[in-house]
């Protein structure tokens, strides 16, 4: 009996050893690419039940960052809402084009509570779904951005998206 109690306190403390090791590993954030979307005029959709709706048309853009660069295709749209808290929550849907001619999609979703407070960082939860391949580790990561207004030659409408892959 009492080897089998030692037997099972080693299994026991090995365990343990093991999940304190991988818990101990704390996130780090690694730069991925920088995106400047352009922007064409809201487009007011009003009052629904879950708040007043808005629409930002995404245009195009470009992207670049280590060992991948593009275009964002026009088509795309912001779907906002103005959240009974004065914050605006967005959900952007669009897609990049690379250099080597893949179309990667994106899901990107966030708060801006820059109404209540210019000072406001916007974070973001992107999500990527990307040709098996090469962009793999899009598809594969988890990602978080940051989102800031830009203004560019000509009064043209844009923001600014630096996405960073969580390890």
């Amino acid at each position: 009996m009492r080897k089998l109690m030692r037997l099972i306190a080693t299994i026991a403390t090995a365990a343990l050893a093991t999940a304190t090791s991988a818990h101990a590993a704390e996130p780090a954030l690694e730069f991925a690419f920088e995106e400047t979307v352009t922007l064409d005029a809201d487009v007011t959709v009003g009052q629904t039940s879950l708040g007043t709706r808005n629409i930002v048309p995404i245009t195009g853009g470009t992207f670049e960052g280590p060992g991948i660069r593009g275009t964002i295709m026009g088509g795309g749209w912001d779907w906002q809402s103005r959240r009974a808290d004065g914050c605006l929550q967005i959900k952007a849907d669009y897609m990049l084009r690379t250099d080597d001619g893949g179309v990667i999609n994106v899901v990107n979703t966030g708060v801006s509570c820059r109404a209540k407070d210019p000072k406001a960082v916007v974070r973001t939860h992107p999500v990527f779904e990307a040709p098996q391949g090469k962009y793999d580790w899009l598809s594969q990561g988890c990602f978080i951005g940051t989102l800031d207004p830009v203004s560019l030659p000509g009064g043209k409408r844009a923001v600014r998206i630096r996405f960073y892959r969580v390890s």
